[in-house]
């Protein structure tokens, strides 16, 4: 499968209801859909860095833009439906979930901000409650968290990508266990999704490992 003009991808998400894959391409500040049925791409652009995907509650595909902290949702076919405007406090946002409440888990902290969080957050942008805080290796400390999965219960899985691990949370936001740890990946853990089997895949550096959880 050959996606034309792709640079420098981000992140992908698939989605069933509308049999097509989404790319974000940083490059060129864009969404590549990929429809499953035939190959046929399309592109269309998101004029701001996109980060992490996601799909929203009515299956439109959810773009977290942390250079300008906001969540950008679009229709399938590329319409700009809504703009989420996330607080200062949410420096450098990789990815973004929404709960069936339409609120969101949002996980932030680059490697030039000290506060490395998992925040719930209101559909109108505002914190809710949060998990972390300074950089740290504890387990109530991230340092790096890049991706997150939500299970049917809302409970969160995430990649926590300089402590190399997947950690899991309880949907109050809370320490539940460590579901991966370091000695079980070959690298920095970059993505993680989880299906309906509750099967978990873990990106790192050099591989995707699978684990049943």
């Amino acid at each position: 499968m050959t996606v034309p003009g792709l640079r420098d991808a981000n992140d992908i998400v698939a989605c069933a209801h509308n049999r097509c894959a989404y790319i974000s391409n940083s490059s060129h500040k864009s969404i590549h859909k990929i429809a499953l049925s035939g190959d046929t791409t399309t592109q269309w652009p998101v004029n701001d860095e996109p980060h992490g995907l996601s799909l929203s509650l009515t299956h439109g595909v959810l773009v977290t833009c942390g250079d300008v902290r906001k969540i950008k949702e679009f229709s399938t076919d590329g319409q700009l439906l809504r703009e989420v405007v996330l607080p200062d406090e949410l420096a450098s946002p990789f990815h973004s979930v929404q709960l069936s409440s339409g609120e969101f888990i949002v996980c932030h902290g680059g490697n030039a901000y000290p506060i490395h969080r998992v925040c719930l957050v209101s559909s109108d942008g505002q914190v809710v409650k949060s998990f972390g805080g300074p950089v740290g290796l504890n387990n109530q400390k991230m340092n790096l968290p890049v991706c997150l999965a939500v299970d049917e219960n809302e409970s969160v899985f995430v990649a926590d990508m300089n402590n190399r691990r997947v950690m899991l949370l309880s949907p109050s936001l809370t320490f539940v266990r460590q579901v991966v740890a370091p000695v079980q990946l070959t690298g920095r853990p970059r993505a993680v999704h989880l299906d309906v089997n509750h099967i978990l895949y873990v990106a790192d550096d050099r591989q995707v490992a699978v684990f049943s959880v």
